[in-house]
């Protein structure tokens, strides 16, 4: 390269890199999309919603809700990763799709790690034990007695096959080692209304699926998969508190967008959305779906990511969990 060529090249890129300095400053121009990888009406789209209006306010300029679900979010989040990294399209997944699911599905169409920068975590949604009122335990102590004096014949139900609560299920499992059978249902609804019917002894579910009933005194609030009492339930212990140290199964929500995005527009929108979530209006929507506020640092949101992507293949692996 000669010193005339080399003084073209060194002002093009002067040129380029000044302009993308402008776009990141001026940031953002236009609309941006959420995709929000649930089912319309789910409790995380619902959060998204209750955002939208605020972020929209603080962005100035619109942000617009596409759902985007399947493949238990991983459709919705392989768009954001495949998208262009300028920050106008960004992604509301969860536990499932941003960890899970790496080691759930055989040929996963993107690497939570590598192909995704964490914006921030937006809210944990809690797990809890519940029992029918007539299961003669009311502890966890004395649950896990019950099922080692009945190898194999208590049923435990939960959301699905390759769910996060159905993980929380194998861990216990293997933590208190208990030998149950597993009663996958199409969400957790379904596994709670059986549960206060009797047809199941216990079931983890949703903390915001099972709270109309616990507080109709329908069903047992055994202890919840968090790693601190939840506000929702605070009388239930954690696993941890009730006998079982280092038990924490909890799904959450988080904030992604592809990987080459620019740290200035990824600081921009973690200020953002972190701001959103203080908002008095938003925190109390998290708490009446059951959830708790999580806001957090991009290095915070991706700390977790790949500490859950090594815990949970190391559950699948050991317990042979597969997704539907």
């Amino acid at each position: 390269m000669n010193f005339v060529t080399r003084g073209l090249f060194a002002a093009c890129a002067a040129l380029w890199l000044g302009a993308a300095a402008a776009q990141q400053s001026t940031y953002p121009t236009k609309s941006i999309r959420l995709i929000v990888a649930f089912q319309p009406g789910e409790s995380a789209d619902v959060l998204a919603r209750a955002m939208v209006p605020l972020l929209s306010e603080r962005l100035r300029q619109q942000v617009v809700v596409e759902n985007r679900p399947g493949m238990n979010g991983s459709m919705g989040i392989e768009m954001v990763a495949k998208s262009a990294p300028d920050g106008y399209t960004i992604g509301l997944g969860g536990a499932g799709a941003l960890a899970t699911n790496a080691s759930l599905y055989p040929k996963m169409p993107y690497d939570p790690v590598k192909d995704l920068a964490p914006v921030t975590s937006i809210a944990d949604f809690p797990f809890l034990l519940i029992a029918n009122p007539k299961l003669p335990a009311a502890t966890l102590e004395e649950v896990i007695a019950l099922a080692r004096s009945k190898p194999g014949e208590m049923l435990i139900g939960f959301g699905g096959n390759g769910t996060t609560s159905h993980l929380a299920v194998e861990l216990f499992k293997l933590m208190a080692r208990v030998q149950m059978v597993n009663v996958p249902y199409k969400g957790d609804a379904a596994a709670v209304t059986d549960t206060v019917k009797g047809k199941l002894q216990l079931a983890i579910v949703d903390v915001g699926a099972a709270l109309p009933h616990i507080k109709a005194r329908k069903l047992k609030a055994i202890a919840v998969t968090n790693a601190k009492r939840v506000f929702a339930v605070p009388d239930a212990p954690t696993f941890a508190e009730a006998g079982l140290p280092g038990f924490e199964a909890t799904d959450w929500l988080g904030i992604v967008v592809p990987a080459a995005t620019p740290d200035a527009i990824v600081g921009r929108l973690n200020a953002d959305f972190v701001a959103t979530l203080k908002r008095a209006e938003v925190r109390d929507r998290i708490i009446a779906v059951g959830a708790e506020p999580a806001p957090s640092t991009p290095v915070g949101l991706g700390a977790l990511i790949g500490a859950e992507v090594v815990k949970w293949s190391e559950v699948v692996q050991i317990s042979g969990a597969r997704a539907d």
